[in-house]
């Protein structure tokens, strides 16, 4: 006599499935675990070597804000060549040799500022271009005072349209730095002296409604009697 043939639920499916999956992981993994184990090492010695690096870069920032800060009181007592240089009997480091040690660091990218403000106050303006033009930190503030550098030096050599339209980016690089102002008035004059009115009036404007109250906006009025 037959017997009734049990039927199978659905959880006794679900369990078969799960135990078919299993033996199946196990195989492939026994199949393959020379390759499973060789790039599981690659993927924890890329993570090892990231927090390293992290961690080594991290370091050398602190580094370079404490040799960065013994080297100030001689930039802003104006002692510019030794600032660059250093002082071997202080034990203070100089600008130039931060920046060479530190200089992928973001106290790093600050240093090549403050050297290239240096060499501009020394007249040696193709060093101080060198710095600004190479700065690629993440500090806006530092980041427009950079291209104001490079503006400055484009308007020595006589290149207004491009010293002019550079103040014009270092402006607009952050909207709380208090030297935009200036650094839109800077870039009307060489708008000016390119002989481009229409941009020298253009950004004129945008200092008396912008910037009422600044000193830039009360020199305007004298640059725009010019153009009428």
């Amino acid at each position: 006599m037959l017997t009734k043939k049990k039927k199978i639920s659905r959880k006794e499916i679900k369990e078969d499935k799960l135990v078919t999956t299993y033996y199946q992981a196990v195989g492939y993994f026994n199949e393959n675990k020379s390759r499973i184990y060789i790039y599981t090492g690659i993927v924890v010695g890329v993570v090892a070597l990231v927090f390293f690096y992290l961690n080594y870069k991290h370091q050398n920032n602190l580094k370079a804000s404490a040799e960065l800060g013994k080297v100030m009181d001689l930039y802003e007592n104006g002692a510019y060549q030794e600032a660059i240089d250093g002082r071997a009997a202080g034990n203070v480091k100089g600008l130039k040799a931060i920046v060479d040690e530190y200089g992928s660091t973001e106290t790093g990218e600050i240093a090549k500022v403050y050297l290239a403000n240096a060499y501009n106050f020394l007249g040696k303006t193709e060093e101080a271009f060198e710095y600004y033009d190479d700065y690629s930190g993440d500090n806006k503030l530092f980041k427009a005072s950079a291209l104001a550098g490079e503006a400055s030096y484009y308007a020595s050599k006589g290149e207004f349209v491009k010293a002019a339209n550079t103040y014009k980016e270092a402006a607009y690089t952050d909207k709380s730095n208090p030297m935009n102002p200036d650094y839109l008035l800077k870039a009307g004059i060489n708008f000016l002296n390119a002989d481009e009115k229409e941009n020298a009036s253009e950004v004129f404007e945008t200092i008396k409604e912008e910037f009422k109250t600044t000193t830039a906006a009360r020199e305007v009025d004298k640059y725009m009697a010019v153009l009428k």
